[in-house]
């Protein structure tokens, strides 16, 4: 099932900026971007720019691998051009050029999917060119050999320098496409091992090592010795309790009341919206949808389950085609505009909502810590570390920050960065709410929640070559895995924070950093 696109969504397909001169007085160009559902282009009908009319004989598709098609050549019998999901295409026209200025331009083509289509955009000419050095690159294959060496030279002659470690890899630079654009070598980051971790969870259960990418001293040591307090106690318990991935449209209205009708008929259509969002993926499934109003405005933030993949691109695609065929079928108060991303699914930022609501998956990692094997291995009581954390409550507080905790952004990071995660979602998946208490036994039980942990098992660079062994070192790696993982990282958090916790309770910490070498 494909959605069908709306005359505003449409004209995302045009890239705006892409209109320009072609040198030597070569014709007119402009390009596409596939934003909307993987298609067959079967016809390419005119365009027109202002009052010119370009008919299919002075059109030629510049396919992006080197190919060229003349628009004449282009039909559903086996010439149709494939055009998945994020590929773009260049226009060429046989024209005389443009001036410099703004130019209406239109065009009319089919695609398998969505039949004949005309698209209405305004673009620019702009005359003044950029002197500065363009970084090379191929348009046949850019991931081979021969170019990445052209950017190593680059790179060494802009700079002035000479790179030995950098140029050096061990996997084909190939598997990068989609992950790295004009790739020219690696960074090469430490990592070290922590545990084995006893997860005791609905996903995770057993003995799994840690790999920790980082190059901040200390931090394996310290998340190793908070593992060894965890197993000497019988282990860290981990739960999955929420699971959902957002993207946010806002829809804008001439006033408040036409915000508010428009919400309340989401509301009343939930059934026909969700088809329309699940069209797009075998996997996305659209759980409800949130509406937010403000002033004019109706926010409506849709919540989805991703499988495997962490699913910022997944989602946005399936609120795409839902927020389509709502621009379509609602009659009530004019749209004024709409935008796909309004800020408030609050993408790679900390936010409120996100610790409220959950983005990724909510997982909590508890576990009852002896009082004895504390005092012995850690040198502080439970009562030093649960009064300890409510002092730090306040200080939390008072700062606005999104963690009562101690570090959980630390091991959350190393093991972002060696399984293949998004890292910059570290910005969401820091928050955590930390608890502890006192038990009538004397132990301590302590708890942490982090509500918007993104990973993914699947997707992304999780498949690249050190990522995916890393997630192979923890049996992450298939269908089904990524809760497993989830309760793993939740369980490396909270070895992160009993760990530096009593650190700080019993003064260990600026001396253990001294031994380890992080204030040379």
């Amino acid at each position: 099932m494909v959605f069908t696109p709306s005359p505003m969504l449409l004209k995302l397909l045009y890239t705006r900026g892409s209109l320009h001169n072609q040198p030597e007085n070569a014709g007119v160009a402009f390009s596409l971007k596939n934003r909307l559902d993987t298609v067959k282009v079967t016809s390419f009908t005119k365009v027109q720019i202002g009052d010119l009319e370009v008919p299919a004989d002075k059109i030629r598709v510049d396919l992006g691998n080197g190919e060229q098609r003349a628009a004449t050549a282009i039909d559903a019998d086996g010439q149709a051009v494939e055009l998945p999901v994020g590929r773009s295409i260049t226009v060429l026209l046989d024209t005389p050029t443009l001036p410099e200025g703004m130019h209406r331009v239109q065009m009319w083509f089919a695609t398998d999917a969505f039949g004949d289509l005309h698209v209405e955009v305004e673009d620019a000419i702009v005359g003044v060119a950029s002197s500065k050095p363009r970084i090379p690159r191929s348009n046949e294959d850019d991931y081979a050999e021969a170019a990445i060496a052209a950017r190593q030279r680059f790179a060494e002659e802009f700079s002035g320098q000479q790179f030995q470690h950098l140029k050096h890899y061990s996997f084909d630079p190939h598997q990068l496409q989609g992950n790295c654009e004009h790739f020219m070598g690696v960074a090469q980051i430490p990592v070290g091992l922590a545990g084995p971790l006893t997860v005791n969870g609905e996903h995770a259960q057993g003995d799994f090592l840690i790999p920790m990418a980082t190059t901040e001293g200390t931090l394996v040591a310290s998340y190793n010795r908070g593992i060894q307090l965890l197993n000497l106690c019988g282990g860290v318990k981990c739960t999955v309790i929420g699971d959902a991935m957002q993207r946010a449209p806002v829809f804008v209205f001439d006033d408040a009341r036409g915000a508010r009708d428009f919400g309340k008929w989401v509301e009343d259509n939930i059934n026909l919206i969700r088809p329309q969002a699940e069209s797009t993926s075998s996997v996305a499934k659209l759980q409800y949808i949130d509406t937010y109003l403000s002033n004019k405005f109706a926010y409506l933030r849709f919540n989805f389950s991703t499988g495997d993949a962490a699913g910022q691109n997944m989602v946005g695609r399936a609120t795409f085609a839902a927020c389509s065929w709502i621009l379509e079928n609602y009659k009530g108060a004019k749209v004024e505009h709409f935008y796909l991303e309004s800020n408030f699914a609050t993408d790679k930022k900390a936010s409120q909502i996100n610790v409220m609501r959950t983005r990724g998956k909510r997982v909590v990692a508890e576990a009852v810590i002896k009082r004895d094997v504390l005092m012995q291995r850690m040198r502080v009581t439970p009562e030093q570390l649960a009064y300890h954390g409510q002092v730090s409550n306040v200080g939390a507080f008072l700062s606005g920050a999104n963690n009562n905790g101690a570090h959980s952004a630390n091991g959350i990071t190393a093991m972002f960065i060696a399984t293949g995660q998004d890292v910059a979602n570290v910005s969401e998946s820091s928050a955590g709410i930390l608890y502890s208490e006192v038990t009538k036994d004397g132990d301590l039980y302590i708890s942490i929640t982090i509500p918007s942990l993104i990973v993914a098992t699947h997707g992304g660079g999780t498949g690249l070559a050190t990522q995916n062994e890393c997630l192979r070192m923890l049996g992450c790696v298939g269908r089904g895995t990524v809760r497993k993982f989830a309760e793993i990282v939740a369980g490396v958090v909270l070895a992160g924070e009993l760990s530096l916790g009593a650190a700080i309770s019993s003064s260990d910490w600026v001396s253990s950093h001294e031994q380890y070498g992080r204030n040379r």
